[in-house]
C-alpha cells in the first residue's frame, strides 16, 4: 500500500474527513455507525450483521496485531467500509499472518484512517447514524458490490477523490430502514455445523458428540454462535433465511435457533411467518439479535430503527430475573418496542445505557431471545449461561 494516498470520507450532512487510504482504492457507500470495541476489529469487518454499513472505531489504535486465518466469522468482509483514527506501521502477534491494511485491500474493502473519530462519534452520537461515502484515490484493481456502483465503477476511480461526487453518492444511500438484507447474506443451501469452540493449545476442536438435534436459520449467522452450539452437544443443521417452518419440521428438531443478520427485520416476512408456526408447535427457540427482533415480531410486538444503535463490546445489560448486570457485546441498529409486547411476552433483559429492550420469553411457549451477542466474539463471555438455557429448555421438552 502507498503511503499517504488520500482518502475521504463525506457524510450526508455535508461533512468532510480527509485522511489516508489504508485499503483498497475506489468507493464504498452505507450507513456509518461507530463500535466501542477495543479488540476485535477482524470479528468485526467479517460479521454478516454489518452488511452495508461503514464501520468507525472509537479506540484509536487499529491493527497492532494484525490478522490471521482463526479470527473471522464468516467467509468473507461484509462491512461496507472501515473508519480508523491511526493505523500502527507495526504488528505483534505470535498469530499474525496478514497486515490489516494488507488483508482490506486482499478483499477490496475501502477504509481511512487518520481522521478524528471523535469528531465523527459525536457527530453520529447527536444527529443519528447517517449515510456515508469513502472515496480513496489510486489506481484501481478488480470490483465488488460494497466499492462499486453503476454509475461509477470502481476501475473509474484512479486518480484524485471527488469531494462533490462523494456527496452525492452518501445522499442516494437509501438507509437501511426497510431494507431485507437477511436473504442476500444467508447460505444458498444447508449443510451441517461440526467444529467446536477455539482453544489456545489445539486451535479449533470437533464438535462434542451430538444429544440434540438444533435447526439454525441463518440470517447473517456468526461462526462462534454455531461453535458455541456444537460444543454443547448439539447436531447443528444450517438452513437458508427463506427455508419454511415444514422443511426445518422435517428434519425432527428437538430445537430452532434464530440467527443474527443485517437490516431491517420487519420486511422479512418469510421468516416472521416460519418462526411464528415452529414455536406454535412447542419446539424450543432460541433467537440472537436479528433473531431476537424477528422472535417479536412473530409473537406480535413492534421494532423500531434506533437513533445511532448498539456496537461495541463494553454493554451493561441486566438480566431481570435475578438483577444480575453483565457486560457484552452489541451490534444491531433496530430494536424491539417494549412497550408493543403482547401479554404473552415478557421482558427478560434491559440495557442499562439507555433502558431499551435486550431479552424477551414467551410465557406460553419454550422460546426466548437475547438482543446482544452472547457468543462474545469479539465481547465478554458473560452471557454464555443464554447457550445453556436453550440446552435446558431441550432436555426439559425431552424429558417430557
Amino acid at each position: 500500500m502507498p503511503q499517504n494516498t488520500p482518502a475521504m470520507l463525506v457524510l450526508a450532512d455535508g461533512t468532510v474527513f480527509s485522511g489516508t487510504s489504508i485499503g483498497a482504492a475506489g468507493h464504498t457507500v452505507g450507513e456509518v455507525v461507530f463500535n466501542t470495541a477495543m479488540t476485535g476489529y477482524q470479528e468485526i469487518l467479517t460479521d454478516p450483521s454489518y452488511t452495508e454499513q461503514i464501520v468507525t472505531l472509537t479506540y484509536p489504535h487499529i491493527g497492532n496485531t494484525g490478522v490471521n486465518s482463526e479470527d473471522v466469522e464468516s467467509g468473507k468482509v461484509y462491512a461496507a467500509g472501515l473508519i480508523i483514527r491511526d493505523l500502527p506501521l507495526l504488528t505483534s502477534s505470535w498469530r499474525c499472518e496478514e497486515s490489516l491494511s494488507d488483508y482490506l485491500a486482499a478483499n477490496n474493502v475501502v477504509a481511512i484512517a487518520d481522521i478524528d473519530t471523535r469528531k465523527l462519534t459525536r457527530i453520529l452520537r447527536e444527529n443519528g447514524a447517517q449515510a456515508g461515502c469513502i472515496m480513496a484515490a489510486g489506481p484501481a484493481s478488480g470490483s465488488s458490490l460494497a466499492a462499486s456502483t453503476p454509475d461509477m465503477p470502481l476501475a473509474g476511480m484512479a486518480g484524485e477523490v471527488d469531494e462533490a461526487k462523494a456527496l452525492q453518492l452518501a445522499r442516494a444511500f437509501p438507509g437501511l430502514a426497510g431494507m431485507d438484507l437477511a436473504k442476500v447474506v444467508s447460505c444458498d443451501q444447508p449443510y451441517e455445523w461440526t467444529e467446536g469452540e477455539w482453544d489456545l493449545a489445539e486451535g479449533y476442536s470437533k464438535a462434542a458428540d451430538p444429544e440434540f438435534n438444533v435447526v439454525a436459520f441463518d440470517y447473517g449467522v456468526k461462526r462462534n454462535i454455531l461453535r458455541m452450539l456444537a460444543a454443547r452437544g448439539c447436531k447443528v443443521t444450517v438452513l437458508p433465511a427463506q427455508a419454511t417452518a415444514e422443511q426445518a419440521l422435517a428434519l425432527k428438531p428437538d430445537g430452532i435457533f434464530l440467527s443474527n443478520g443485517p437490516g431491517d427485520p420487519e420486511p422479512c416476512d418469510y421468516a416472521i411467518d416460519a418462526i411464528a408456526k415452529l414455536v406454535d408447535s412447542g419446539i424450543p427457540t432460541y433467537g440472537i439479535c436479528l433473531g431476537h427482533q424477528l422472535l417479536a415480531l412473530a409473537s406480535g410486538a413492534k421494532t423500531v430503527k434506533m437513533k445511532f444503535g448498539h456496537h461495541g463490546a463494553n454493554h451493561p445489560v441486566q438480566d431481570l430475573d435475578d438483577k444480575r448486570v453483565f457486560i457484552t457485546s452489541q451490534n444491531h441498529g433496530f430494536a424491539v418496542d417494549a412497550a408493543t409486547l403482547p401479554v404473552n411476552v415478557r421482558a427478560t433483559h434491559v440495557s442499562l445505557f439507555d433502558g431499551s429492550l435486550q431479552g424477551i420469553a414467551r410465557t406460553d411457549k419454550p422460546a426466548f431471545s437475547f438482543q446482544g451477542h452472547p457468543e462474545a466474539s469479539p465481547g465478554p463471555h458473560e452471557m454464555s449461561y443464554l447457550f445453556d438455557r436453550f440446552i435446558d429448555l431441550m432436555k426439559t421438552k425431552g424429558e417430557k
